[in-house]
């Protein structure tokens, strides 16, 4: 079925028997965001309707700040905006955003191994768990490498949970982050794109 008709994140996990841990996301280095990326920010959370859809969240508060972290990577890493993956006719559908490996054909060819999944949901974080897992787990059968971890990001625009599928275990990140602290969460993300940048490779 499409991934939005999974509501809920054990409904992933029994379907495709995984087995679900919490851990502690690494040390990693705390980084200052972009001034502009702060500017950017700030205006659009004073100005703009933000909470009015799942678009707008994605267009004036997910996309600046995932672009913003990937610039860093654009040589490794491709930063994919509601595009199409399906593993089967069953398991397809559009995740909001999609990190993978940047091809040698160009920036047009979508290419393997997708490392890392964003899914935005308008505080329904259940569902958006739901949905992101079934993504990643779509994601981990396209690449074929079961050693290769995938990567989970659900957000509300405003709040940002992590996760990581490898080996058949769904890892959920204790720490989440929140828009109001732009450094942290820059640095978790460029963080996760490190460790992309690796395994695309």
């Amino acid at each position: 079925m499409s991934f939005s008709e999974y509501k809920s994140l054990s409904a992933v996990l029994k379907e495709f028997s995984l087995h679900y841990q919490e851990k502690t996301l690494e040390d990693h280095p705390l980084l200052q965001a972009p001034i502009s990326l702060k500017e950017e920010i700030a205006f659009n959370l004073a100005e703009l309707a933000y909470d009015g859809s799942e678009a707008i969240v994605c267009e004036t508060l997910i996309f600046p700040i995932l672009k913003a972290a990937w610039k860093p990577f654009t040589k490794e890493l491709m930063f994919w905006s509601h595009q199409a993956i399906e593993l089967t006719s069953k398991l397809s559908g559009i995740p909001d955003y999609l990190f993978s490996k940047q091809s040698e054909l160009g920036k047009i060819v979508m290419d393997k191994p997708f490392v890392a999944i964003v899914e935005a949901k308008k505080d329904d974080f259940s569902g958006g768990w739901g949905q992101c897992a079934a993504e990643m787990y779509a994601a981990s059968e396209i690449n074929a490498a079961p050693e290769i971890p995938i990567f989970g990001i659900v957000s509300n625009g405003r709040f940002w949970e992590f996760s990581c599928l490898h080996q058949a275990v769904f890892y959920k990140y204790k720490q989440g982050s929140d828009i109001n602290n732009l450094d942290e969460l820059f640095s978790i993300l460029t963080h996760i794109l490190s460790i992309c940048k690796q395994q695309s490779n």
